[in-house]
């Protein structure tokens, strides 16, 4: 593969991720009716199944989350924030959608509707530990914060499940029409 198609490859695969976050702003703009809709799971997994270079997977839709959230905090807030307190787990969080994005061989409803439902899982299971002030630090607290947070659980998997249809259906149509978007591995069959 030439270094024109590795570069066309990753750069149509970094601007729909960046395509992708920018929802994220929209969705700011009506946070009870899209609480929790939005691409961040559908980015990770994206970016994990796509990238050939597993770096690029961890580190281009980290960056892109990193960017949109100091945009959305500045929009929360009104100040210019970096890191907040709950940026961690989300962060630890995106990690393990990204590493759920590269057990992905091949791009399929089942494979990608799979990820999908595995990584909102993790998402519920690591995000909602009892670090903060709002739950107790207990095992019952625990089980409080993961009831209360089915709802927006349920907008995460539907979000990710619209954007991975959009992601990976998009680009899986991209790579049928052009042959430079299209891996080692596939242009060798």
């Amino acid at each position: 593969m030439t270094l024109q198609k590795i570069n066309t490859r990753n750069t149509v695969l970094i601007l729909m991720i960046v395509a992708a976050a920018a929802f994220r702003l929209v969705s700011a703009r009506f946070p009870y009716v899209l609480s929790n809709f939005n691409p961040v799971g559908a980015i990770a997994l994206f970016g994990g199944a796509y990238f050939a270079s597993k770096w690029k997977a961890y580190v281009v839709p980290l960056l892109i989350l990193f960017a949109s959230d100091i945009f959305l905090n500045h929009f929360y807030s009104g100040k210019w924030e970096i890191l907040d307190s709950s940026s961690i787990m989300v962060y630890v969080f995106f990690l393990a959608m990204v590493f759920v994005g590269t057990l992905i061989k091949k791009a399929n409803v089942w494979n990608v509707l799979g990820a999908s439902v595995l990584g909102v899982a993790l998402h519920w299971l690591l995000t909602d530990l009892p670090f903060g002030n709002l739950y107790p630090h207990t095992f019952a607290g625990y089980i409080q914060s993961l009831v209360a947070a089915i709802p927006f659980e349920k907008n995460m998997l539907f979000g990710d499940i619209v954007f991975c249809a959009v992601l990976f259906g998009g680009f899986e149509f991209a790579k049928n029409k052009y042959t430079a978007l299209r891996s080692r591995q596939e242009l060798a069959l």
